[in-house]
């Protein structure tokens, strides 16, 4: 899918093929109109009406009208509102978000939302807001599963309408790649990093990529900067993880790549580890059994890696 901004002057004069895509995706959703009470008669939406309900969201300089194209057809169309009424909300807002009802559980809702908070995102915009009518359950449940929380309720601007208030935070995407070095015995070595906003915890080494590597690339790096080791070589795929969390004030949502790798079971060595480890908030390094990860009661990224290495074991016999 991608995103085709109306422009206010197309939206003045709609050309005649794109009124009809647009009237037929509306109509298509006439359930939800006879919930909003958006158009006089939900079972006959006429082009004159879009066309009109359409320039007057445009008339308003800080909102955008984005049709979201898949294959070439038109199925579904996102209105944003970048800058509230109210002084003291500072997110921009999505006002709509609608479907063809014919192209509905495809997935094309989610890869909308998420082009619209892209753009948010590229925007500077660290959270993004939207209404949800009370009468609309599953338009709550939607909205929720993509991670918005329920912040507040109240009665919308336009028609008084009572609405459920949700907000999401915008986390910056970033690609990560780990190991997981194994020595001969099955014992995987683990670094304690102190972070003063995600606390002590003791993860695989690794970090994010830089530049243009691939996840084994910035993978292979990482753990020669963080041990010293330069005889490893990342083996085959652990698993695939998504992890948020803040770093310096910035809420990340990382997409972590992890590989296995084995070796011996030794001590990190080199002359700029020290360093290595001050800045990047290693304060310990051990090598763990898998009952001693199934035992700890500190905090150890993944949760669940001693699950993962014994299938890794399941899938080697």
């Amino acid at each position: 899918m991608f995103l085709e901004p109306l422009t206010p002057t197309e939206a003045g004069a709609l050309p005649g093929e794109l009124l009809t895509e647009l009237t037929a995706l509306y109509a298509s959703n006439h359930a939800f109109h006879a919930l909003s009470g958006d158009f006089p008669d939900p079972e006959d939406i006429r082009p004159e009406q879009v066309a009109t309900a359409l320039a007057d969201e445009l008339a308003d300089p800080n909102t955008e009208v984005l049709l979201g194209r898949s294959a070439g057809r038109l199925v579904g169309i996102a209105i944003t509102l970048g800058a509230h009424p109210d002084p003291d909300d500072g997110d921009p807002w999505i006002g709509l978000l609608m479907i063809d009802a014919a192209q509905q559980q495809r997935g094309f809702g989610r890869q909308l939302a998420s082009l619209v908070e892209d753009r948010f995102r590229e925007a500077g915009r660290t959270a993004v807001r939207l209404a949800v009518l009370d009468n609309n359950p599953d338009g709550l449940a939607f909205w929720t599963t993509l991670g918005y929380d329920v912040v507040d309720h109240r009665r919308d601007r336009q028609l008084g309408r009572p609405c459920a208030v949700l907000r999401k935070q915008l986390r910056t995407p970033r690609h990560a790649g780990r190991v997981a070095v194994l020595d001969p015995a099955g014992s995987v070595f683990l670094l304690r990093y102190d972070d003063a906003e995600s606390g002590s915890y003791w993860a695989l080494p690794g970090g994010g990529l830089e530049g243009d590597e691939t996840p084994r690339e910035g993978a292979l790096r990482e753990v020669r900067e963080e041990t010293g080791w330069t005889d490893l070589e990342p083996g085959p795929l652990l698993c695939t993880r998504e992890a948020d969390f803040t770093s310096s004030g910035t809420s990340i949502h990382q997409h972590e790549h992890i590989y296995v790798a084995h070796g011996l079971h030794r001590e990190p060595t080199g002359p700029h580890l020290a360093a290595a480890h001050a800045e990047e908030g290693i304060r310990a390094w051990r090598w763990w059994t898998r009952e001693e990860l199934r035992g700890t009661t500190e905090t150890v990224w993944p949760s669940e890696l001693a699950l993962l290495l014994d299938e890794l074991e399941e899938r080697a016999e």
